[in-house]
């Protein structure tokens, strides 16, 4: 199983507040044409905490009926109690998917000491008949997970990886340093891609390369080959329009920046509202920069 690619987390396509599973396998070929290493499904992007368990296992299940055999289906699992998290694991593994992407538990944070969380991950991993990748992202859950817990829970032999949502060069080279070469660092936030791929991540998950795959895998292999000044160029090329359809406007700002290159976005679930006309506006004119 290769994660050293770029992967993108991919929205959860809705057609009158149904899921469209056509509109899945419109997607997914076009990202594999692309040469994206995989496709991450039911990611914060998926708008997995407004799925149920049936439209989630139907997700991974359409999502693998394009994903060819030679590319990664990760699959977000993560629930707020172990148990609950180790039963989505299983039905997503029975769907299909090659690894299970588990956020940190966060409803009762302040009271998860990180020994906690430590034995949420490893009891998650033990029943865990796919690999396990952490999901660190405080931004979203409160909870960090810091260099050292990570490097203590990358001894176990199915936890393989870490999707990483920090920008701060540091936590990478902290991280890099304390996990063995076997496991693999992903960023996760395409704002500090540049300087996480520097650092010590192998490989990239990226709201961004939903709508602008090349040029995603470009800066990757950018930074493989040492050319560094245009790699730097590629970042402060695509961080205008990255953190537009993130921080700036969500996940409405993604399915419309999608829709703008031919993807199907969509519109969200409500609660989640649809990006206003401005903003699809402004998107396109981000869009328009990065590819001119």
């Amino acid at each position: 199983m290769n994660l050293r690619s770029v992967f993108p987390p991919m929205p959860t396509p809705f057609d009158d507040g149904e899921v469209d599973l056509p509109a899945i396998g419109r997607n997914i070929p076009r990202w594999m044409t692309a040469g994206l290493g995989g496709v991450v499904v039911l990611g914060t992007n998926g708008e997995a905490a407004l799925l149920d368990d049936a439209e989630s296992d139907n997700v991974v299940a359409a999502a693998r009926s394009h994903v060819p055999r030679d590319r990664v289906l990760i699959a977000g699992v993560g629930r707020e109690s172990t148990r609950a998290t180790i039963a989505a694991a299983e039905r997503a593994a029975r769907a299909g998917a090659d690894a299970v992407l588990v956020r940190t538990p966060s409803f009762y944070r302040a009271h998860l000491p990180s020994s906690a969380i430590s034995a949420h991950y490893i009891a998650i991993a033990d029943a865990s008949r796919v690999p396990v990748l952490l999901y660190n992202y405080p931004a979203f859950t409160g909870v960090t997970l810091s260099a050292d817990l990570i490097g203590r829970l990358a001894q176990h032999p199915n936890i393989v990886g870490i999707k990483e949502t920090s920008t701060d060069g540091a936590q990478f080279v902290d991280m890099a340093a304390a996990v063995p070469d076997r496991f693999t660092i992903l960023a996760g936030s395409a704002p500090g891609a540049y300087t996480g791929m520097c650092a010590g991540a192998r490989g990239a998950i990226l709201a961004i390369a939903c709508v602008l795959p090349e040029l995603c895998l470009e800066l990757l292999a950018l930074v493989r080959g040492g050319r560094n000044a245009e790699a730097l160029a590629m970042q402060q090329r695509l961080t205008p329009v990255a953190r537009a359809v993130t921080t700036g406007f969500g996940v409405a700002g993604l399915k419309a920046a999608m829709g703008l290159v031919g993807y199907i976005g969509g519109d969200p679930r409500p609660p989640l509202t649809p990006l206003a006309p401005d903003g699809v506006e402004q998107i396109r004119t981000l869009l328009h920069a990065a590819t001119h």
